[in-house]
């Protein structure tokens, strides 16, 4: 028997046609809920594992609202909605769902969505047991080491880091003064390298006196359970609290992670998480704490009655086990990069897909590299295809293989590039220039794990683990029909975002001149650098060609060098000195404009819509057409009222 599911539905028809399907699969149906209040009764009752969430229901409340207990419940669901509208699908992702299904929808389509939900789910809390058991093991590791306070410190925020995003990291006890050889903090300068801050590290930066810092800490109040804080939630705790007021406009800090460890003896001992970006920290980051809250508090309880006077610390940078100046071998220190790293890391052992959003020339090819060279399958095949590239009509002989004699021009056997990846990594580059014809074969081997050569019936069982990526906006794509809801939801288990150049133009230097040397090498020139008129052309321009822009253009210069620096560079029309216009310009979408429209037309007919003198009769359209045109668009009479 399957999983127990409850149907929230306030369309009789449809709720009783689901609750048919899945009956029919063998699913048990516990209910069928109206609204979010009787589905929360039910839900307390029953416990259901899985929920068919509509998202328009009858009351206040909408299932988006429910989303967030089925969340804290640990309840997988799946959203059910008529209108796909992008605006609906990006409000629905915040919710984090396992599954969205747009009416009408197949049969096929939603037990294959109940499928996804169930691995996502298994798989979700097979990998938050994981995490807390290596953690645990690696902060009980770091104790029973030999090695000084600092280091420890340092050491566990390290092993955090991967779950935890941080760019600057405080320990030890609720006021500056108290046991203050104790209390330390580090600044994230790049990847695994920290700078140590101490009391008289952070009076010279803040040019502040140590009795300036005490009284901000004493006014600042301190949590006693953990919380977050994010973006305009941590402007106005900064502004009361002179501490973290301090952290946050000193280091450039927008959101912050609070864990407060209880000890035996009474005291509160603190780790705080700080972060350059403003959507930092999420409820799982609060769930994984819980569970390490006690094992953590007794691990510095034991590191605390250890210390010895003579274990004092190097404030210098600590530990370099990976080198941070070239992570294997992608050059930038900036916060975004740095994030990136850090889920690189986190994703890297497991046999989880990956899917790498980003504008073209970000490098996502080299990020799937990286992620198979730290994986498990390093020593496996890793092979590339571009879905761009691929024929339409060659596409199943490429990814799966076929036999000899399978069609015209087959003479001889060929085999795919699964196959050819077996126990080793896939890269599917530009997964969203893919057919929907082929989406439907390509989710077949991701559910099955096994292909099927063109011309054979002998099915092959394959283990490869997927790496996808596209410059594509998937989740439009899926709302406007070009790519199919399931297989972005199998794909979309663990993605990964790479910030275009022009957001982190603090790594435009380190670029440069990695660049430089690069073509020095391989032209056999002797350039040692861009002069500042260049440097700040390059600060000021917006990179529509990201790094790969970047990368042409240093080739092309050192080429044509006459001397040891690079003296100017041309760039193209569309650089900054046509930024405020652009930022001042906003070109809308076919889809607003189409908005706009029916909104005119409406108005003119007094928001008469059937019959002669109708808005569906000046626009030649059925009135059943236009109204799921304006629920689409998301069109109520107030907006013009």
């Amino acid at each position: 028997m399957k999983e127990k599911v409850l149907i929230v539905e306030d369309q009789f028809v449809e709720a009783d046609f689901l609750r048919l399907m899945l009956t029919n699969a063998g699913y048990i149906v516990c209910s069928i809920a109206r609204s979010v209040t009787e589905a929360q009764k039910i839900i307390k009752k029953e416990k259901p594992k899985l929920v068919l969430l509509d998202i328009f229901l009858k009351g206040k409340l909408t299932g988006i609202d429910l989303a967030q207990q089925l969340r804290d419940d640990n309840i997988a669901f799946i959203y059910l909605s008529a209108n796909s509208n992008e605006d609906i699908l990006r409000q629905a992702k915040v919710t984090e769902p396992y599954g969205f299904l747009v009416k009408p929808f197949r049969e096929k389509d939603l037990l294959i969505a109940l499928e996804i939900a169930q691995y996502r789910q298994e798989h979700g809390m097979e990998s938050k047991l994981r995490k807390v058991e290596t953690l645990e093991k690696h902060i009980t590791q770091i104790i029973n080491e030999t090695g000084n306070w600092e280091q420890k410190v340092l050491s566990i925020g390290k092993a955090i880091q991967p779950y935890i995003n941080f760019d600057y990291l405080a320990a030890g006890f609720n006021q500056i003064d108290e046991l203050s050889c104790n209390t330390i903090s580090f600044l994230r300068v790049a990847f695994d390298e920290y700078q140590t801050i101490g009391v008289k590290e952070l009076e010279l930066i803040t040019k502040l006196t140590l009795p300036d810092l005490v009284k901000l800490s004493e006014k600042s109040h301190s949590e006693d359970i953990p919380t977050f804080y994010n973006g305009e939630d941590f402007k106005m705790v900064v502004a009361k609290h002179g501490f973290k007021g301090l952290i946050a406009s000193t280091f450039n800090m927008k959101s912050h992670l609070s864990l407060p460890l209880h000890l035996s003896n009474g005291n509160l001992f603190n780790f705080c998480f700080y972060s350059r970006r403003s959507d930092a920290y999420k409820p799982e980051n609060l769930e994984l704490l819980r569970h390490l809250e006690f094992s953590w508090a007794r691990s510095i309880e034991k590191m605390l009655a250890a210390i010895s006077p003579e274990t004092e610390a190097d404030t210098q940078t600590l530990s370099k086990d990976i080198d941070p100046q070239n992570f294997m071998g992608i050059i930038g220190k900036s916060h975004l990069l740095l994030n990136v790293f850090d889920n690189i890391t986190q994703v890297a052992p497991l046999d989880t897909s990956v899917l790498i959003l980003g504008e073209s020339g970000t490098g996502k090819e080299k990020i799937a590299e990286c992620i198979h060279k730290l994986s498990p399958q390093n020593g496996n095949p890793f092979i590339k295809v571009n879905c761009a590239a691929l024929p339409p009509t060659l596409i199943e002989s490429e990814l799966f293989g076929h036999e000899k004699g399978a069609f015209t021009g087959a003479t001889q056997t060929r085999i795919g590039k699964f196959e050819q990846a077996n126990k080793g990594t896939i890269f599917l580059d530009e997964i969203g220039e893919l057919p929907l014809e082929s989406q439907v074969k390509l989710l077949r081997v991701l559910q099955e794990k096994e292909i099927e050569r063109v011309g054979s019936r002998v099915i092959k069982k394959i283990s490869v683990r997927i790496i996808a990526a596209t410059n594509r906006n998937l989740e439009k794509e899926v709302a406007e029909g070009r790519f199919r809801l399931d297989l972005y939801y199998r794909l979309n288990v663990f993605p990964i975002y790479l910030p275009p150049l022009r957001e982190r133009k603090e790594d435009i230097p380190e670029l440069t001149s990695h660049f430089i040397n690069y073509y020095n090498r391989k032209a056999g020139k002797k350039v040692i650098g861009i002069s500042d008129k260049v440097l700040k052309k390059f600060e000021n321009y917006d990179w529509p060609g990201n790094i790969r822009e970047l990368e042409h253009l240093i080739e092309r210069s050192v080429l044509l060098a006459k001397s040891r620096t690079i003296e100017d560079i041309k760039l193209p029309d569309n650089q900054i000195e046509n930024t405020s216009l652009k930022e001042n310009t906003y070109i809308k979408s076919i889809e607003e404009n189409e908005r706009d429209h029916i909104l005119a037309v409406l108005k003119k007919c007094n928001w008469k819509i059937w019959g002669q003198g109708g808005a569906a009769e000046v626009f030649n359209l059925p009135p059943t057409t236009l109204k799921s045109k304006m629920i689409k668009l998301g069109i109520k009479k107030e907006y013009i009222e």
